[in-house]
Parts: structure tokens; sequence; C-alpha cells
């Protein structure tokens, strides 16, 4: 079940049912089902952004992750349950994943001093997954086909279950969009910041903040300048697609 905002189907399912989906997917191993996140920069972004835009609409779960996207969907009346950000998302499938059979997880993005802190910290938190294999791609805009090729294979070699990548928006998503494909993997999510945040390189706000739907605010106020057009440029865009859409809601139209 999903919501229609602004041309994008986004789960309003709840985390637990789109969690039991992506187990589904992992069992079958018939197809690479694909998680991304949405959220009022990330579409903004992908309007301007066509190969962007495609792989936002062809995730098989867009998560609402972002409260923007639940006060757009409040505003329009569209059935809503609540925010689900990337870090709970990974880290509910990661809970549920420890109390069943042995489950494996590749990661691939951000740096190797990150990457280990990730490895390390899930042994100490999830002992029924395993980390088969980790790739810090290279720090570039575009990728080379070799580049491709060498993440594609040390993937395919690991044979996970699950692909976890986070090399930022939009990037991550249309190299996922581009080269699903040739990835024999039965789940893969895009969660950029998550590896930051789990591997405790980058801290997430309070719980305060988070309830109160501000969760991007300390962030904005530590780096300015890397989120400032995220915060001050896309969401006055966004607030006026909203009104945008509620005065043809009111017109008829």
């Amino acid at each position: 079940m999903s919501i229609e905002l602004f041309g994008y189907r986004i789960s309003n399912r709840g985390l637990e049912i789109d969690l039991s989906s992506v187990f589904q997917a992992i069992n079958a191993r018939r197809k690479t089902f694909y998680m991304a996140c949405a959220n009022p920069h990330s579409l903004i972004i992908a309007s301007k952004d066509k190969i962007f835009q495609e792989s936002l609409k062809k995730a098989d779960i867009l998560i609402p992750d972002g409260t923007g996207i639940i006060i757009a969907a409040k505003i329009l009346g569209l059935p809503c349950t609540k925010k689900i950000a990337g870090i709970d998302f990974f880290l509910g499938l990661s809970r549920k994943a420890n109390r069943g059979k042995k489950i494996r997880y590749f990661f691939l993005g951000s740096s190797e001093k990150v990457l280990e802190l990730i490895k390390v910290r899930i042994k100490r938190d999830f002992p029924a997954i395993e980390v088969c294999g980790t790739y810090s791609p290279p720090f570039k805009s575009e990728f080379s086909q070799r580049d491709n090729l060498a993440m594609i294979n040390a993937i395919n070699n690991a044979r996970p279950d699950v692909l976890w990548v986070g090399m930022t928006a939009p990037k991550q998503e249309k190299w996922i969009y581009k080269n699903k494909s040739k990835l024999q993997v039965p789940f893969i999510g895009a969660i950029g910041a998550v590896f930051d945040f789990y591997a405790g390189t980058k801290k997430r706000s309070s719980d305060f903040w988070i309830n109160i739907g501000l969760e991007w605010l300390p962030r904005f106020l530590k780096e300015p300048r890397r989120l400032w057009e995220r915060n001050l440029k896309s969401t006055p865009i966004f607030l006026g697609w909203i009104i945008k859409e509620k005065i043809k809601q009111i017109s008829g139209n």
C-alpha cells in the first residue's frame, strides 16, 4: 500500500510491513528488491534529474524519510503513517535479521575507516549477521566502467543477502538503478548518511528533535555550508509544490 505524492509511490504501510516485504524478497530470491528514501530535497533534485527521478519511481519501497513528506500528505488529505528514517529502516531490518537464520550483509560506500567501524559494531550488536564484504569506492563524481566492474564483481563474489549502499543521494540511487540488473543480491537499500550514523563518525539528532519533526535542524547548524541547499533552498520550493497542489484540489482541476 502506498500514497501517490507528486508522481511518486511512497510507502504508507509502516515499518514492520515494509520489513516483512524485504524478508519475503530475500527468501524468494527471484529478483532484486530495492529500497530508497524520499524527502523533500530528493524530490526537488529528482525534478531536474531524469535518471534520479526514474530510480526513485522504480524503487520497490520508497520510504517517507522526511517530515516534509508527512506534512505534505496530511495537507493534501493523503493517508500516511509516520516518517521512517533510513537509520530506523536499517536498524529494524538488522534486529529482525538477528532473530532469524544467518544473513549476509555487504556495505558499499564511505571510507575504509567507516566501513571497519561498521563491521565491528555489527559483530557486537547483531551476531547473527555476517558482514561478508565491504567496498570503499573511489571518491569521484562519476565512476569509470572499470570502477563499476570492480564493485559489481566484489558484491557478486561475496554473495550477500543484503547490499547497503551509502554514497549520498542522488549518486547512490543512480548507481543502483544503472547496475541493479548485474547484481546477484535479493535486496538493496540506499541509505546514505546511515553509514556515518551507525559507525559513530556522525551523530544523529537527539530524540527531542526527532519527535518534534526537526531532526534536520541540529545537523544543519553543525554543517550549514553542506546542508544549506537542502534545507534553505529545497524546502521553500517543496512548500510551493504543496500549495499549488492544494489549490488544484480546491478548484477541482
